[in-house]
């Protein structure tokens, strides 16, 4: 698929300027927690700066065939925000929350409740009946601990360019806010981070490696 510079530069304007105007954090991190546009590592923008005038946004592989991002699929970014994100990001003072580098991975009984989930290709939806236990699980626990705030993750597998896997990664993770916040978590204490294809869990390079990769995870923090 390929995109005209002028429209690259609306829906950029549309992201970044209609909804609420992105910002940059501390170090290396871009945060957006209106947008959920937070993500980590080398990044750009939510569809960065490749050039694409002169190439699809994906390449087929030996197994599967990529679906492009779409128009449609940008205006869904945008509507993400229809759930209010928390007002201020963790490390804010006025957050009263450590970055998200004060968060932990699950770990002992907590493990069992946050567990991992995974994601089709090309998904940001999660499908099957193992996945709406583990959300319930994890909405319970929360509506039932007030001290407990979390970030969620989003994964990407590594094929693709790093624009669209920081763009998929941010709406699988909104998608799972939505899920909480629909089940009754209040919004203020679930924050999102995409890194795109950057944290990959597993390094190989097949088709069961990418499934392990397309994921979405929990990092936990306990108010005292």
């Amino acid at each position: 698929m390929k995109h005209t510079p002028i429209l690259i530069t609306l829906l950029c304007a549309l992201a970044c300027g209609t909804v609420t105007g992105c910002r940059s954090g501390n170090g290396s991190v871009w945060d957006d927690n209106r947008t959920a546009g937070s993500y980590k590592g080398n990044a750009r923008s939510l569809w960065g700066k490749e050039d694409t005038s002169n190439e699809d946004f994906f390449t087929a592989s030996n197994d599967e065939d990529f679906i492009g991002l779409k128009d449609e699929d940008l205006r869904i970014q945008v509507a993400d925000g229809a759930i209010p994100q928390p007002k201020h990001s963790p490390g804010d003072a006025r957050s009263k929350l450590p970055g998200i580098e004060g968060f932990h991975s699950p770990a002992g009984a907590e493990s069992a409740i946050f567990k991992t989930v995974y994601f089709g290709l090309d998904d940001h939806i999660l499908r099957g009946k193992e996945y709406t236990a583990i959300i319930d699980k994890v909405s319970d626990f929360m509506k039932s601990h007030s001290d407990v705030f979390v970030f969620v993750s989003g994964h990407c597998d590594e094929r693709g360019p790093e624009s669209y896997n920081l763009s998929l990664g941010a709406r699988r993770a909104n998608y799972i806010r939505s899920l909480l916040v629909q089940k009754g978590v209040d919004p203020e204490r679930v924050h999102t981070v995409s890194y795109g294809k950057e944290r990959p869990a597993d390094l190989g390079h097949t088709p069961e490696a990418w499934n392990k990769n397309r994921r979405g995870e929990f990092r936990i923090y306990k108010k005292s």
